[in-house]
């Protein structure tokens, strides 16, 4: 997996680059944060993951990592940042990040989130997914207003449940004997038949049905 790691100051993100370098089935490059020359180096190195370093919930970088998502279907963005704030978080998440870490994650985390993202899946640290589930976004996201928890099944009850526990897909296919495909493809009927947007709109309505308890 190649991993194009952008920094407002380059020097930091050349030494991000190299530390990633060095974990198992990760390889890293700076790329420039000029739109087009960030486009060209997706296109020609085959980079599969955008690494954005940020200093501010205003960063300029997650703008120019929507541009490249939207531009490429199969690329995929991770955040870091010392910012952790409930404007930084939803602005991600509105541009399409899919995993966020507060900058004290160490490096097997950021592995774990980089290889989690890739796979498709979204991966928040403890912190930031307890920010959202506490619901310090309700006023950043909208709301939905006709889904019903009668319009979930049992199962699919449960493992949204499981997953307001902070309990990975793993954890919870080994819980209720199910493959972690099963698992992750219930999550998304749960998010079609509800017509939810995004996961922080699944935690939202788990919290408001007393599904989730904080």
């Amino acid at each position: 997996m190649l991993v194009g790691v952008i920094d407002s100051h380059k020097v930091v993100a050349q030494s991000l680059a190299l530390s990633i370098s060095t974990l198992d089935s990760i390889d890293a490059v700076v790329v420039e944060r000029d739109p087009l020359m960030l486009i060209e180096a997706i296109r020609t190195q085959g980079i599969n993951v955008l690494l954005l370093n940020i200093h501010s919930a205003d960063s300029q970088d997650i703008d120019l990592a929507k541009a490249a998502l939207d531009r490429f279907e199969r690329l995929r963005a991770v955040v870091i940042s010392n910012h952790v704030s409930q404007r930084a978080v939803v602005r991600a998440i509105k541009c399409g990040v899919k995993g966020f870490l507060s900058a004290d994650a160490d490096f097997q985390e950021l592995q774990r989130a980089l290889l989690t993202v890739r796979g498709g899946y979204e991966y928040w640290s403890p912190d930031v997914a307890n920010m959202l589930i506490a619901g310090y976004v309700s006023d950043a996201m909208p709301a939905p207003q006709t889904p019903s928890v009668d319009m979930l099944s049992p199962r699919q009850i449960e493992i949204l449940k499981l997953w307001g526990q902070n309990k990975t897909n793993k954890e919870i296919a080994d819980q209720l004997y199910l493959s972690i495909r099963t698992v992750e493809t219930h999550k998304n009927h749960i998010m079609q038949r509800l017509n939810l947007k995004t996961t922080v709109d699944m935690i939202k309505f788990g919290i408001r049905n007393n599904i989730i308890e904080l």
